[in-house]
């Protein structure tokens, strides 16, 4: 699981990182506005942490934003505003919860696994091909297919963000730790694989090549 933490406070971002990353959650922490839109346009999230400082205008536009970029990700705000206007307003721009400062982190654990657990499918359907990321499974006509690793997390990766070219950069930022410790012939790799294990013995077309661009997924297109 992946959480993008937005939190202007350095220690304390530092801290929920901490946090998140002992109960084996996956983080980045963006400390301004600017560095939170860089890492939603390179990443899915499944949840997202906001600080809340004060009721305004960003703060539901960029709620909005992520509802309707990423419908599924999860919004947790925390904020110091004791106000109940502001946990009013927090919610109806599209915020899951609203948790105020100062921060019980054992609670806060909790409520991210529940949000997490009963929060909306990250199941992606097209057709007659169902990826699901949580169990890292793919079936297509009812028969599973094997397909695991980074060979699944691009597949699914570029499933989310269906019909949009993804470079090889934006690929190995997303999916990998260090992206700077690998090259990235390893996404030529793990393309070649989905096309050796899923696409040619199913006779589908998954992911299209974009020249000097990157790649693209494309199902259902019949290979011809």
């Amino acid at each position: 699981m992946r959480v993008l933490i937005i939190e202007n406070d350095v220690e304390l971002g530092k801290v929920l990182s901490e946090k998140l990353h002992a109960a084996d959650y996956q983080c980045d922490i963006a400390e301004n506005l600017g560095d939170a839109k860089y890492y939603l346009d390179i990443r899915n999230y499944d949840l997202v942490l906001l600080n809340w400082k004060q009721s305004g205008t960003v703060n539901i536009s960029l709620v909005a934003d992520i509802k309707k970029e990423a419908h599924k990700t999860s919004v947790i705000v925390i904020s110091e505003d004791t106000h109940k206007e502001s946990e009013i307003e927090a919610l109806r721009s599209g915020a899951d919860d609203f948790i105020r400062k100062p921060l019980d982190y054992d609670i806060l654990l909790v409520r991210v696994e529940a949000k997490l657990r009963f929060g909306a499918s990250n199941i992606i359907e097209i057709d007659e091909l169902i990826i699901n990321p949580e169990e890292e499974k793919i079936i297509y006509q009812g028969e599973e297919i094997e397909l695991k690793g980074k060979p699944f997390e691009v597949l699914t990766h570029l499933a989310m963000h269906k019909d949009q070219i993804v470079s090889k950069e934006q690929l190995l930022d997303a999916i990998w730790e260090e992206p700077e410790l690998v090259t990235p012939n390893v996404i030529e790799v793990a393309i070649n694989q989905i096309r050796q294990k899923m696409d040619k013995p199913l006779d589908i077309s998954t992911i299209e090549t974009v020249r000097r661009r990157g790649y693209r997924f494309c199902f259902p297109k019949k290979i011809t």
